[in-house]
């Protein structure tokens, strides 16, 4: 009970949150950090996903990728980066990218290669390019999906970021580094209870995002109003 008791004190004490150690501080560069992978991930894996998914070719190979991604230890592989290119912020950001990859790769395909047959065939059918059927079709409706898999990204990365620590850098992870070193388990709870309520708080945000994206929302209607102007030309009939 007195470690969460000490946890709560070292929380609700002003002098705590300013200053180049305080929490303040660090939860900013928690999130620097966490902003940098998810959206160095995005780059790689959402253009990938986008293409195979729309092609149907590779599949095989991006489950596979993915899946190695997903087996690499992070802290190990921090690590072997450290002792290969020396402190900085490169090392961890490499690490942290092989977190965020493989749920933004695996959600942007699904997302793509699930979107309904009669959409994809309708809009070829009037004339729209690869291109066009790509960003104007699949992509809105592929939506939600996609973010999903950018909402799990973003956890893993934000939990996972805390290894920057690890090679001297700031984070809510120097609470977790610096308590364990000091034999200071308050301030190892410290550092988990900021981690844990950033965590919800960014889960709830991308939550909400996906929630504007679903059905109801904007994308059913982009969907049937397409349906509405193309359908009776091509024979498509709407279903409830």
């Amino acid at each position: 009970m007195n470690l969460f008791l000490d946890a709560w004190s070292y929380l609700t004490t002003a002098a705590n949150w300013g200053g180049p150690t305080g929490i303040e501080h660090r939860l900013a560069q928690h999130l620097w950090y966490s902003f940098l992978a998810v959206a160095l991930s995005a780059v790689i894996a959402v253009p990938i996903g986008m293409v195979v998914g729309h092609t149907r070719r590779g599949s095989a190979y991006v489950v596979g990728f993915a899946n190695a991604m997903r087996a690499l230890p992070t802290l190990g592989l921090l690590t072997f980066l450290v002792l290969g290119m020396g402190l900085g912020l490169i090392p961890p950001l490499i690490a942290l990218v092989t977190v965020g990859v493989p749920p933004l790769l695996a959600g942007t395909y699904a997302g793509i290669a699930n979107v309904p047959d009669d959409v994809v065939d309708a809009s070829r059918a009037v004339g729209m390019t690869h291109a066009q059927v790509l960003f104007r079709v699949e992509l809105p409706n592929a939506l939600p999906v996609i973010l999903g898999g950018l909402r799990s990204a973003t956890l893993q990365v934000v939990a996972t970021a805390t290894i920057a620590a690890y090679v001297n850098l700031g984070g809510l992870g120097r609470y977790i580094f610096d308590g364990i070193g000091l034999y200071r388990y308050d301030l190892v709870l410290v550092g988990a209870l900021l981690v844990a309520a950033l965590a919800l708080v960014l889960d709830g945000l991308l939550a909400f995002a996906i929630w504007l994206s679903i059905p109801g929302t904007g994308r059913v209607a982009r969907r049937e109003l397409f349906v509405a102007e193309q359908g009776p030309k091509l024979g498509i009939v709407g279903q409830d």
